[in-house]
């Protein structure tokens, strides 16, 4: 039986402690806090005050100062930065036909939950495993959050073979309609081939002018290069047993697209994305700034 996602719950703590502890927000998700219970919340915030030895061993201060800077230097840049990338990029795909958002590995992503109005025309397929469906399903029913009725589940695992059936075999997914799909926090935990492969199969479940946008580990992620922030993020996955697998060259991704049919529209590095999603939140906390996460880029491609 698949584990739940460890590094998904901490994505989304991560979520819900900025939308909770900031005034001015790069992300409002105020769905995420709604998925935790009063008792993980704790947990996940004392075993990370508790950790803050591993992330910063010059710290000084309290245990809630110390979990403030782990989550703004450690946790919340990646999750913060692809969501506001994503969804701003969906708003735009909707303004120009898109009607399906396909969201890969979709854990406990709460877009589907907090639906702005134009996002009304959307069919949501949320695609994950089924013990992580089956999970959220439960934490929604806890927290009282009602599932819409343009929000599909598909349960299967997209680095197994002929996964699309489940996705395909569902009556309201359309393959001749304009889609977005997002692949955000996946890229890390798959084998360039597993990755080329899911791409392959998008490009075939996809209509021309759909648009996929994902983040990615640099060439550098995994070496003496790295940022620190990023060394100690691939050893936290490997603790949890979800070992980071792949990183990419910026030519690497382009062709890989390309083999499959996609074009880069928009690329992010980390110092793009501080300046365009970080830095009113900055210049509002001047004391506890966010920086576009090591090592990580962000990219939205459109289908040939």
């Amino acid at each position: 039986m698949e584990q739940k996602s460890m590094t998904a719950l901490v994505s989304a703590f991560s979520r819900a402690y900025h939308a909770e502890n900031n005034e001015v927000k790069i992300f409002d998700d105020r769905v995420a806090r709604l998925l935790l219970s009063d008792k993980e919340f704790r947990q996940i915030s004392k075993s990370m005050a508790d950790g803050i030895g591993f992330f910063n061993p010059s710290f000084a201060g309290t245990p809630e100062e110390a979990l403030r800077w782990i989550v703004d230097n450690q946790l919340s840049p990646p999750p913060l930065g692809r969501a506001a990338f994503a969804e701003k990029a969906l708003e735009t795909a909707v303004s120009i036909g898109t009607t399906q958002y396909l969201i890969m590995g979709a854990g406990y992503d709460t877009f589907a939950y907090r639906q702005p109005d134009w996002a009304e025309i959307l069919q949501i397929f949320e695609v994950d495993h089924s013990t992580t469906g089956n999970d959220k399903k439960i934490r929604l029913d806890v927290g009282k959050i009602a599932i819409p009725e343009n929000v599909h589940y598909v349960a299967t695992d997209f680095t197994e073979e002929q996964w699309w059936n489940t996705l395909t075999e569902n009556i309201a997914f359309n393959s001749d309609k304009n889609s977005f799909c997002s692949i955000l926090g996946v890229a890390y935990y798959l084998s360039k081939q597993a990755f080329e492969k899911l791409l392959s199969a998008l490009s075939s479940l996809l209509s021309k002018g759909s648009s996929v946008i994902f983040d990615y580990p640099d060439e550098n992620s995994y070496t003496d290069k790295a940022g620190e922030r990023a060394k100690k993020q691939a050893m936290l996955a490997g603790a949890a047993n979800e070992k980071m697998l792949a990183s990419y060259s910026y030519e690497e991704i382009e062709k890989i697209l390309s083999d499959y049919g996609f074009l880069i529209y928009e690329h992010l590095t980390p110092l793009e994305m501080t300046g365009r999603y970080f830095n009113v939140y900055n210049d509002a906390n001047p004391s506890h700034p966010i920086t576009g996460f090591d090592n990580v880029n962000y990219c939205l491609a459109i289908r040939k």
